[in-house]
C-alpha cells in the first residue's frame, strides 16, 4: 500500500529540492549560546536563535532546573488534573500571572499547544474569530479546531479588521487574535488601534507574545506593556521557549473565569502531560532574572537596533521595525538559501527562509538579536554579510 504513497512522496521531495525550498537540519555539539560549536567543529556566531535575553545557557537557569529535577523528579506520567500538579507548577502560574498582570494563568507543554486549546471551548457556531492574515500557524490551526465562523483582516489593517467587526455583528461573541510580534517580520501589531475597535464594537482582544515576552516593554512584559496595556487585553498566549530560558512549555493568561474554564474544557491541557518539573523551576528562575537584571531587555534591543542601523547603512534591504528580530530580505528562495550557507562559511550562523514559512516571493534571511551578542560580534556579522554580497555579486539592496 506505500508504494504509490511513496513515489508521490519521493516526487513531491524532489520537486522541493529543485525549487531551492529544501529545509536541512545543522548539527550542533553545544549548548545553545551565541557561540556555537557545529558538529564538525567549527565555531560560528549564533543570530537565528529565539534565546532573545541569552538565557538558555545561562548557570542559573541550568542550576534551577538541576534542583527541581533532584527535589520534585523527571516528570509526573500524568495530566494536571489527575495527578500531575505540584505545588511549584502553582507557583509558575502565579509569578506568570504578576509578570504579565493578568487574572490568572494556566500552564500548556508549549504555546502552540495553548493556541491549539483555547478557541474551540469558547467559541461555537454562532461565533466569531477574528484573525490577521499573518498570525502564528499555531493560531490558524486553533482556528480550525472550533466551529465559530471566520474572518481574516489584511496584515494589520485596522479598516479591513473594522470591516470584519461589522460584518460579524450579529455573533454572539467576538475574539480579535493577533500576534503581538509578527515573528516573520519583527512587526508590532497596532495594539491600541486593535484594542480601541474591539471596545467599539464589543469584542474581545487574544495576543500571542511569544516574540515579546521577556524583552520587550520597560521590564519586559511583553506588548502590553511596550503599548500601556497592562490588564486591557482578554487573552494572552505566550511560551517559555524563547526568551524565558529557551526550553519549551507555554501559557494562556488573562481573565479569571476564561482561564477557569480552560482548566475544565482546553483539550491539550486535559489530554496532555503536565510540564516537566525541570522546566518548571528554569522558567521561575528566568522571571527572577528578567526582575534582577532589568538592563537585560534594553540590552537585546540596543543591539538589535545597531545591527539594523549597520546593515541599513551598507545597503542591505531590511524590513522596518522595533523589535529583536530583523528579516534581512533577499525575495529570491535559492539565493536565500545560499548566502545563508556562504555565511556559515564566513563563521555566522543564519537561516534563509523560504515558502512555506514565508510567502512566495518573500525569502529572506531573519536575523535575531540578544542580550548575549558583543558589539565585535555584531561588526563581525555585519561585515560577513557584505563580504557574501559582494562574493555573490550582488548589487546594494540584497
Amino acid at each position: 500500500m506505500f508504494g504509490k504513497m511513496q513515489a508521490d512522496l519521493v516526487e513531491q521531495l524532489s520537486a522541493i529540492r529543485a525549487q531551492g525550498l529544501y529545509k536541512s537540519e545543522r548539527l550542533i555539539a553545544s549548548p545553545q549560546d551565541t557561540l556555537l560549536t557545529l558538529a564538525d567543529g567549527r565555531k560560528v556566531i549564533n543570530f537565528c536563535a529565539n534565546n532573545y535575553l541569552g538565557l538558555a545557557n545561562h548557570p542559573e537557569i541550568i542550576q534551577a532546573a538541576q534542583q527541581a529535577l533532584q527535589q520534585w523528579g523527571y516528570g509526573l506520567s500524568s495530566v494536571r488534573f489527575i495527578c500531575g500538579t505540584q505545588t511549584i507548577h502553582k507557583e509558575l502560574e502565579k509569578n506568570l500571572s504578576d509578570f504579565l498582570g493578568t487574572d490568572d494563568t494556566i500552564l500548556f507543554s508549549s504555546c502552540f499547544d495553548a493556541n491549539g486549546g483555547v478557541f474551540e471551548p469558547l467559541f461555537d457556531e454562532k461565533c466569531a474569530i477574528i484573525s490577521d492574515e499573518l498570525n502564528h500557524a499555531s493560531i490558524i490551526d486553533g482556528v480550525r479546531l472550533c466551529k465559530a465562523q471566520r474572518f481574516r483582516f489584511n496584515h494589520m489593517d485596522m479598516n479591513d479588521l473594522a470591516r470584519c467587526l461589522q460584518e460579524s455583528r450579529d455573533a454572539k461573541y467576538r475574539i480579535i487574535a493577533t500576534d503581538g510580534v509578527f515573528s516573520m517580520d519583527g512587526h508590532l501589531a497596532p495594539l491600541p488601534q486593535i484594542c480601541e475597535l474591539a471596545e467599539q464594537y464589543d469584542a474581545l482582544v487574544m495576543v500571542d507574545d511569544s516574540h515579546a515576552t521577556g524583552y520587550l516593554g520597560a521590564s519586559g512584559r511583553g506588548t502590553a506593556e511596550h503599548f500601556g496595556l497592562i490588564g486591557k487585553i482578554d487573552i494572552i498566549t505566550t511560551t517559555f521557549g524563547k526568551a524565558l530560558g529557551g526550553a519549551s512549555g507555554g501559557c494562556i493568561s488573562g481573565r479569571q473565569a476564561i482561564i477557569e474554564f480552560m482548566r475544565q474544557r482546553s483539550r491539550p491541557y486535559l489530554f496532555s502531560n503536565t510540564l516537566s518539573p525541570a522546566v518548571v523551576g528554569a522558567t521561575i528562575k528566568a522571571l527572577e532574572l528578567i526582575h534582577q537584571h532589568p538592563a537585560l531587555p534594553r540590552r537585546t534591543l540596543d543591539n538589535a537596533r545597531y545591527f539594523r542601523q549597520q546593515m541599513e547603512q551598507n545597503g542591505f534591504a531590511i524590513i522596518p521595525g522595533e523589535t529583536a528580530i530583523v528579516p534581512v530580505m533577499l525575495y529570491d528562495e535559492p539565493l536565500a538559501i545560499k548566502m545563508a550557507d556562504h555565511l556559515l562559511q564566513e563563521g555566522i550562523y543564519v537561516i534563509g527562509f523560504t515558502y512555506p514559512v514565508v510567502p512566495r516571493g518573500k525569502a529572506r534571511i531573519r536575523v535575531q538579536l540578544s542580550a548575549a551578542h558583543t558589539p565585535e560580534q555584531i561588526d563581525q556579522a555585519v561585515a560577513a554579510f557584505r563580504r557574501v554580497r559582494d562574493r555573490l555579486g550582488l548589487t546594494p539592496g540584497h
